[in-house]
């Protein structure tokens, strides 16, 4: 039977909520890292595309 695992974003800089919003949108819909990058800032949610990376990584 499949579990599902936890992802621990401790010690990150943004809240797990947020990583796993930006995450959705690269994920469900295929938009790019610089696309989700800017989705963001509209909203004063400023992070570096390479961040997203490291964060789909994990």
């Amino acid at each position: 039977m499949f579990t599902s695992m936890p992802i621990d974003f401790s010690g990150r800089h943004f809240p797990s909520a947020m990583i796993m919003q930006a995450l959705r949108y690269y994920l469900a819909y295929k938009l790019s890292y610089r696309e989700i990058e800017e989705i963001f800032a509209e909203r004063n949610i400023h992070f570096d595309h390479s961040t997203l990376n490291r964060w789909v990584i994990k």
